[in-house]
């Protein structure tokens, strides 16, 4: 069986490599015959060139002229291409060799030339030196492309820009500006590199992706550099500045920080689809003009449509996660996959046609020395090609190419399909339109139950100063959008109420662009939208106030996919940590995590594939994860000399039992256990500290409401207690209500040994024998005082507050717990009130067909508070009549059990 990776070959040697290098490469074989013995492959030849290596070359033959260094960095080019030659054809080096050779290459030879240029002009016009600052100045040469990717091609041209920190001048016996120094480093740079001499050349230089191309000035200063970006940097510049790396320069920090913005949305960047599709279309038009079609860089299915395919998704998301930043193509499509962005199998076929490609690219190159990219014509270069390839005969290097880049082409069409050309048939319900009569029987016909209040909405819409301030391109986003939109809306249940809730989510981000590129590029999304906020109002405002959700959407695998919380929380730890040093950034993050997870919940709620008790179990582990992480960004760990806080979070009421709502607040105490007499004071700023985290308003809204005051002596109480005076205060000072509570408490966050002594100290407490009497009549008036305190003066029946309702079951269940522990220890379980209840019956505490009429009563109240709530209820009442057998089974149950009340 024929071998096509030419990575897997068998070691050879020397001589053997070197006769194979020469057979498959002229150049090769022109570089041993221009210096026979100048050239030697040694036993060196089983080691790849290593940067130290290549110094220690140039340092052997420093020169003293620009002559001698152009010769030195010549030779060194020589030396390294013919060993790359022979061990990649030698099938010693595998591609990531090939690739860092290259890029090595012409960083050490950059920046050897750059040294020694520098120290020559310096002495005639001195060191330059800012203005500002009064700090010596270095010039930045940006390696961009491939260089900057650091997978640079064999006989690839370098991309550079050069760039400078601040204006000046020299300091020297003929005094520059930096401006003018920088210009003159610069063009020698360029001639040391570039210029053609007897004995060759190092790289081609390629100034052209500068601010303002061959028009512009040789070398920029760093506040240039921003203007140029902030007030005319296009958007296929952004995409050409992904890879920008500084090569030399001693403020590479502050200059990336400086490309970053540019390059990197804040926010999600959908209009990047269209930007690259567009730039895209150009390149495919000069490839037919020119006849390129057998180019595998530029041709279809070839390398610039798999570098387009990681990139977009880099420009859509890099602002938004920095991992995405990362410059080799290789290394960003596994990150694709493993962000669900592309299928996992998609990205290992386009990571396997890249380095297929890649390697044949490496091939053609080395016949020549030449930047070809095009297949050759004659018979005897393809047979040459075939066999450097590991192919039998050029055909079947053909068959297998063509089949490597028709999936390439599958794949880029799948991502950049064009929005569909021309006029949407209900575009005319949009544009202005006197015959508002037909308009409106168009929407009746589409079933809008209430057409003229629509037609009026949408034509006050239109001719609203926001769309008519609106940038060009936006407005002609949303022009295409909205006919969409109404038909989306038509296809559910209550096309009126859709359609208004969307054109209030559209209307609301119509000044950002690139939400309303995504919905147009992602046509799914839009229907998704339209079901979801057809399905709940709730929904519908949790979505407009938060639209960076809206690509949450995209991909039905990820928005339907069950939660899987210990990648989820370590995601969470890399994304906060990216944010170190910015406290309102990590904030964000936080929010945007826990949005971004509460909406694939909605979205699993909303198609009937969650049961509410799941629902809320997820609720409240997302909740733990980020109380968890909030722990640990929160510490402040220098100030406290203690790597880790003896602290822990203990969760009460609706995050104690599991039975979270979207909106649920959390009641939580705070405990802690350290003897050092500072403790008290460090961990009261801590949980104050905590609290801030999860309720502070940012932009991204709010981490949770909190209610701490089931503390000791509640609200007048220390916000945090030690483990001891807690235990001390349940032990002989708790309220009979403060005992109900800790059937649902539990330990959620922070020290595991105080959430396990907790634990102990909960189930002492609830195992206490109480006189039952007692037990009754206390709980029965902390029923009245709650009922009192929710009067419900309508004929509807409050699901929780009313006789017959929630709270009754839970009140039951709470005494049961507290009055029967002290025999039957499984009752301290939390474990939930439906699973009590059960449990309590099995043990004889009430009889089993009782208790399972008000287990299913209490499903059916929850399930019917939970749909009120998302059809954005204020109070979750129903009329009594549709629950009166369910309110019955409760009043009973109460009856029995606290029948000595």
């Amino acid at each position: 069986m024929e071998s096509h990776n030419p990575d897997a070959r068998d070691a050879l040697s020397a001589d053997a490599l070197l006769a194979r290098a020469t057979r498959l490469s002229r150049y090769a074989r022109h570089l041993v015959e221009g210096a026979p013995g100048f050239l030697p492959l040694d036993a060196r030849v089983a080691h790849p060139f290593s940067a130290d290596e290549m110094r220690a070359l140039l340092a052997a033959d420093p020169g003293h002229d620009e002559d001698a260094l152009k010769r030195a960095l010549r030779l060194l080019r020589k030396r390294v291409m013919l060993r790359l030659i022979a061990r990649d054809l030698g099938g010693l080096a595998p591609l990531g060799e090939v690739l860092a050779t290259t890029t090595t290459l012409a960083e050490v030879t950059v920046s050897h030339a750059l040294a020694r240029l520098d120290e020559w002009l310096a002495a005639r016009h001195g060191s330059p030196v800012g203005a500002a600052s009064g700090a010596g100045q270095q010039l930045h040469v940006l390696g961009m492309g491939k260089l900057g990717g650091a997978e640079l091609n064999v006989s690839s041209d370098v991309d550079l820009v050069f760039a400078y920190s601040e204006e000046g001048e020299t300091r020297g016996p003929r005094p520059i500006s930096n401006h003018e120094y920088f210009t003159l480093l610069g063009r020698r740079l360029i001639g040391a590199l570039s210029e053609i001499t007897a004995d060759g050349y190092v790289f081609r230089v390629d100034m052209r992706l500068r601010p303002y191309g061959d028009g512009g000035p040789l070398v920029a200063s760093f506040d240039a550099l921003e203007i140029y970006f902030i007030t005319q940097g296009r958007e296929w510049e952004r995409y050409a500045w992904i890879k920008a790396r500084a090569i030399t320069g001693n403020r590479e920090a502050e200059l990336m920080e400086l490309v970053r913005p540019f390059v990197y949305r804040r926010h999600l960047d959908y209009a990047a689809i269209a930007a690259l599709r567009d730039l895209h279309g150009q390149i495919r038009h000069e490839v037919e003009r020119r006849d390129l079609f057998d180019n595998i860089k530029l041709g279809p299915g070839g390398i610039r449509e798999i570098e387009f395919i990681a990139q977009v998704f880099q420009l859509i998301r890099g602002g938004h996660d920095p991992e995405l930043r990362k410059r080799p193509t290789l290394d960003v499509l596994p990150l694709l996959a493993q962000r669900n962005l592309l299928p996992a199998a998609a990205a290992r076929e386009l990571m396997e046609t890249y380095r297929f490609l890649r390697n044949l690219e490496h091939r053609l190159q080395y016949l020549d020395d030449r930047q070809t990219h095009a297949l050759p014509q004659p018979e005897a270069d393809r047979a040459l090609i075939a066999e450097a390839m590991g192919f039998g005969g050029y055909d079947r290097l053909a068959a297998a190419l063509e089949a490597h880049r028709a999936g390439v082409t599958r794949h880029f069409e799948e991502i950049f399909a064009p929005s569909p050309a021309g006029e949407h048939a209900l575009a005319p319900l949009w544009q202005e339109n006197p015959d508002s009569e037909k308009s409106v029987a168009a929407l009746a016909a589409l079933g809008y139950r209430r057409p003229g209040e629509i037609e009026g909405r949408l034509r006050s819409m239109r001719s609203g100063v926001r769309y008519r301030e609106m940038p060009a391109a936006s407005q002609a986003r949303l022009d295409q959008l909205v006919p969409l939109a109404i038909e989306a809306a038509a296809a559910g249940r209550d096309p009126d109420a859709t359609l208004v809730r969307m054109l209030a989510l559209l209307d609301s981000v119509s000044r950002r662009g690139s939400y309303l590129a995504l919905l147009l590029e992602y046509p799914q999304a839009l229907s998704r939208l339209a079901a979801m906020m057809g399905a709940s109002p709730w929904v519908a405002q949790y979505l407009t106030s938060r639209p960076i959700l809206l690509d949450e959407l995209l991909d039905a695998r990820t928005l339907y996919a069950a939660p899987q919380w210990p990648a989820a929380a370590r995601q969470l730890r890399a994304q906060v940590d990216e944010a170190a040093g910015d406290t309102e950034k990590r904030m964000d993050v936080l929010r945007h995590f826990k949005h971004a997870q509460t909406m694939r919940l909605i979205a699993q709620d909303l198609s009937g594939a969650l049961p509410l008790e799941t629902l809320s179990d997820h609720l409240s582990d997302l909740a733990c994860v980020v109380l968890e992480e909030v722990l640990r960004v929160a510490w402040p760990a220098r100030q406290a000399r203690r790597e880790t806080p003896r602290f822990a979070v203990i969760a009460y009421g609706k995050l104690g039992g599991k039975e979270l709502g979207y909106a649920s607040d959390l009641d939580l105490v705070f405990l802690y256990d350290e003897p050092a007499p500072e403790a008290a004071e460090n961990y009261a700023r801590f949980a104050q500290r905590i609290n801030n985290w999860l309720t502070s308003v940012t932009s991204a809204g709010v981490l949770y409401q909190t209610d701490l005051r089931l503390r000791p002596d509640g609200a007048g109480g220390l916000l945090v207690s030690p483990l001891e005076s807690f235990r001390e205060y349940q032990s002989k000072h708790a309220w009979p209500w403060e005992h109900q509570a800790l059937t649902r408490a539990r330990f959620v966050a922070g020290d595991r040994d105080i959430g396990a002594a907790f634990e102990r100290l909960r189930v002492e407490i609830l195992r206490r024998k109480r006189d039952l009497a007692t037990l009754r009549r206390d709980i029965v008036a902390m029923r009245q005082k709650l009922r009192d305190g929710h009067p419900n003066r309508t004929p509807l029946f409050d699901l929780k507050h009313d006789r017959g309702g929630l709270i009754d079951v839970e009140f039951v269940v709470q005494y049961l717990v507290l009055g029967h522990a002290h025999a039957h220890e499984a009752l301290t379980g939390n474990i939930g009130n439906l699973a009590l209840l059960k449990l309590a019956a099995r043990l004889g505490l009430t009889s089993e067909d009782r208790a399972q009429a008000a287990h299913d009563a209490y499903r059916r109240f929850r399930r019917l508070q939970h749909g009120l709530r998302l059809q954005g209820e204020p109070y979750a009442r129903v009329d009594p009549a549709a629950v009166t057998d369910s309110r019955r089974a409760v009043v009973e149950l109460w009856d029995t059990v606290m029948s000595d009340a």
